[in-house]
């Protein structure tokens, strides 16, 4: 289990804009070739949007992109005519495929914070599509079979126990709270990844809220 810890994220964004990053894997002027990725998973970035900021018209390709509301509302659009509002317990996926472009912006009053994971497709190309799944449950775990992965959202009173998928690749993402893995405490922001996971728990410190990414 390699535990990496919030303050070890890269920054980013442009906070004068309003726009506050933080990079879990290398990004962009932060190179390092040895976190580029884990498993499927090759980013894993928290963006803090201040009312009435937001990322302008940008392309993608050949990624599979997954956004979680921590808080406030995400404004949506994309070349392929979706425009929606992301809420808290939601689950966003975009698939770039060959090429799309979007917009994501905090419409709202109120600050926005989202989790935004990038994984690799298995097979690149192909047409883009969009999916939105409104207030998904604990138990309803959200499949990207493109890139053999399946997220796992948990949400834990405190000393309330949760299993690990037990796989080859699982990255643990807190979102907010405390929970305990073995020996180490994560808090909001750590993450953890885990390789050959077999038996492992996570027991809630704090109430908490985490993101498990099983990979094969």
């Amino acid at each position: 289990m390699d535990v990496r810890r919030s303050g070890e994220r890269y920054p980013g964004g442009d906070p004068e804009a309003g726009i506050e990053s933080w990079h879990a894997f290398s990004f962009g002027p932060h190179y390092d070739p040895g976190n580029l990725r884990f498993g499927a998973v090759i980013a894993c970035n928290e963006e803090r949007l201040a009312p009435g900021a937001g990322f302008d018209e940008h392309p993608h390709s050949h990624t599979e992109i997954v956004t979680w509301v921590a808080e406030g509302e995400l404004t949506h659009r994309d070349s392929t005519g979706h425009e929606t509002k992301v809420r808290p317990g939601d689950v966003q996926r975009l698939s770039a495929a060959a090429g799309v472009r979007h917009v994501e912006r905090n419409d709202g009053p109120a600050p926005l914070t989202f989790i935004q994971m990038w994984l690799a497709p298995r097979e690149p190309g192909g047409e883009p599509s969009y999916e939105i799944v409104p207030g998904i449950a604990d138990a309803t775990p959200y499949a990207v079979p493109e890139a053999g992965a399946m997220l796992h959202v948990r949400r834990l009173a405190p000393a309330e126990r949760t299993a690990v998928p037990d796989a080859a690749h699982v990255y643990v993402h807190v979102v907010r709270g405390a929970v305990r893995l073995g020996e180490e405490q994560l808090d909001a922001g750590d993450s953890a990844r885990i390789t050959g996971a077999a038996g492992v728990e996570a027991v809630a410190v704090t109430p908490a809220e985490v993101l498990m990414w099983e990979m094969s």
